[in-house]
């Protein structure tokens, strides 16, 4: 799966917690939380969606590594098949 593949998944999955953000206009660097206004239980329920749709596991430990779109795909990059 290349990057562009994950920006796709990652962005659907952001737009289920936080439907009414225009989260295409995301950049790459900003803070999830901060620019989509979510609170840390949508924050978890996005990398729940996530876990779901790509089938990788995301330990509860590395939650606060994944705060803009750029760290979830290079998170992900090294555990997607």
């Amino acid at each position: 799966m290349n990057q562009n593949e994950l920006k796709d998944i990652i962005l659907k999955g952001l737009k289920q917690v936080a439907p009414n953000a225009n989260v295409e206009e995301l950049g790459m660097d900003e803070n999830l939380r901060d620019a989509l206004d979510i609170d840390s239980f949508d924050h978890l329920n996005f990398l729940i969606a996530i876990d779901e749709k790509l089938g990788v596991n995301i330990p509860e430990k590395d939650y606060g590594k994944l705060n803009t779109v750029a760290e979830v795909i290079n998170y992900l990059n090294v555990r997607v098949a």
